[in-house]
């Protein structure tokens, strides 16, 4: 029994360990323009509370610490999910993220795939979580698709407010906000800036002047955001899952591995900007490019990234149902 009780602790060990992992996917993630953040904390259950421990985050906080203390200010800010989380995501962005970078350079397809997979079942996750449906909802549906299509065509004009600094802050405002969000992938928004390679080279070398400017964008769209969207998800939950569920089929197409580029622009360092893609089978990009479309190997791990993310959330549920019946007891009494 006393097991079960510490598993069952907010703070348990098992529950810290658990949102430690989901932090360092969740950077593992972001650090390639593929799948967002979000999304991994959206599948392993932890979304909502991660939108509603960040929007405690302001001026409010001082007076709760003035009232209650520094363990009330604890617990308000919710430090005991927060550390572990931002601990995952910090050992990711300086270690698994270089394995990353690394797979996307050598493995495109693969890792592609393996995305692809990963989003498309998550997909599947967010419409299972939506209340019963509404017609009005399509509005919220068609928002959240266009939004995603929209997004990085628009990224390109960052870059011109005529200040590189200003950029790196508007660059991490966004990015941090495509983080919160299922679907669109921050890292994929700063390509789209030309600036994904300068962060990525700050974060490596630890650039201490850009990793300030572009940590300061982050806190300033961590706070903006994160109100956003914890005010969405208490007045508008249903519609709200209706936009982030088209945020995530929206980002599939960027997602998809036989693509080919056909407009770009140069950024600022000589890299090219994906502007935009056509879609191709497999058959027709190994003609494109006279090799391997490697089909198997994708889609096996199409496969394994929807297996993946239908298991954590089986699981995820299987928590909340164990949860439950164990409250339900001590509510009747």
């Amino acid at each position: 029994m006393e097991q079960d009780n510490a598993v069952s602790l907010p703070g348990g060990q098992r529950r810290t360990w658990r949102v430690f992992l989901t932090g360092a996917g969740m950077g593992a993630a972001d650090a390639v323009p593929g799948v967002s953040g979000g999304t991994i904390a959206f599948i392993s259950g932890f979304y909502t509370e991660l939108i509603h421990t960040l929007r405690r985050f302001g001026p409010g906080a001082l007076g709760v610490w003035r009232r209650q203390g520094l363990a009330g200010l604890c617990r308000h800010l919710n430090l005991a999910f927060l550390i572990p989380l931002l601990a995952g995501v910090a050992l990711a962005a300086f270690s698994v993220a270089h394995l990353a970078v690394w797979l996307m350079d050598t493995w495109p397809l693969l890792l592609d795939g393996f995305f692809f997979g990963l989003v498309a079942a998550s997909a599947l996750v967010v419409n299972e979580a939506r209340e019963r449906f509404k017609w009005r909802y399509l509005i919220a549906l068609g928002l959240g698709l266009w939004l995603a299509q929209a997004l990085p065509s628009l990224m390109p004009l960052v870059l011109q407010v005529g200040s590189s600094s200003l950029a790196l802050v508007l660059a991490g405002s966004i990015a941090i906000g495509a983080m919160l969000l299922p679907g669109v992938s921050g890292s994929f928004l700063l390509l789209t800036m030309g600036l994904y390679g300068t962060v990525m080279q700050a974060v490596r070398g630890l650039d201490l002047q850009v990793m300030a400017l572009f940590g300061g964008g982050c806190v300033v769209g961590i706070m903006l955001f994160s109100r956003l969207l914890s005010w969405l998800l208490d007045r508008y939950h249903a519609a709200t899952m209706q936009l982030l569920l088209g945020f995530i089929l929206g980002a599939l197409p960027l997602l998809w591995p036989w693509r080919e580029l056909v407009r770009y622009q140069l950024g600022p360092d000589g890299q090219r900007i994906p502007l935009a893609h056509r879609y191709l089978l497999p058959g027709d990009y190994a003609t494109l490019i006279g090799g391997s479309a490697q089909t198997l190997g994708v889609l096996a791990l199409m496969l394994v990234g929807a297996v993946l993310v239908v298991a954590l959330h089986r699981q995820t549920k299987r928590r909340t149902l164990r949860s439950t019946s164990n409250a339900t007891p001590t509510s009747a009494e």
